[in-house]
């Protein structure tokens, strides 16, 4: 098989993997499983693609598809925020994360980072995706980053759709008063933005583990970034 053709195979296994959480599948195999097996093989045929996803883009050819000056630089700016986004993400409680609907029921449960997006975690894949998709320009990383912008952005809606389905009354007052995409509902007037509530200390863990992936950055990919 063609290389590229078989990186787009296994992109495909990994983003049909994880939008079976987003049909009527899902809960019937959580019927069938039990939610703990269900969580349990979901898990592990994630990481399954995903390493098939990984070892097929490392064996396919660099194959040019555009160069355009200094977006090569891009990513160092712009992975910078998706870092930021993604510790803020992992360190506030979400109603739209995995097993945290009972964050609905504070007081307040729209806080800190989910003022500017109720899907920060997927909007800072988003941008890791997108920015390597440009700064790379070949079609390996076409397919295999922009499986990825694929994924976290659909996934902004599937997510909202099935938190809907699920959580009823509660989630639609807490979509109302944020929004998927970043800085819309502050922009609109639905909400305001609190930055100490996001924490220093949060902004603060998302710049290191930035500067620690930099460093490590040619041991873990191969590839130096700047």
């Amino acid at each position: 098989m063609d290389p590229i053709a078989h990186l787009g195979l296994a992109t495909a296994a990994f983003l049909a993997t994880h939008y079976v959480s987003s049909t009527p599948l899902r809960p019937v195999l959580v019927k069938s499983l039990g939610e703990q097996a269900y969580l349990g093989a979901y898990v592990a045929v994630s990481f399954i693609t995903l390493g098939w996803m990984i070892w097929a883009y490392r064996k396919a050819p660099a194959v040019p598809l555009w160069q355009a000056p200094g977006v090569k630089t891009w990513p160092l700016v712009v992975m910078a925020l998706s870092f930021v986004l993604l510790a803020c993400g992992l360190l506030t409680r979400n109603p739209g994360a995995v097993r945290q609907e009972r964050a609905l029921q504070a007081d307040q449960p729209v806080r800190g980072i989910l003022r500017i997006t109720r899907h920060p975690m997927m909007w800072a894949i988003a941008l890791w995706a997108l920015v390597h998709v440009v700064a790379r320009g070949d079609a390996a990383s076409l397919v295999f980053f922009g499986g990825f912008f694929l994924l976290a952005l659909s996934g902004t809606a599937l997510i909202d759709a099935r938190k809907g389905r699920e959580l009823g009354e509660g989630w639609r007052r807490f979509a109302a008063a944020t929004s998927n995409v970043p800085f819309w509902a502050i922009t609109a007037g639905r909400n305001r933005l609190h930055l100490a509530e996001i924490g220093w200390w949060r902004i603060v863990a998302g710049l290191a583990l930035y500067a620690a992936v930099l460093a490590l950055h040619p041991w873990l990919f191969g590839v130096k970034p700047y």
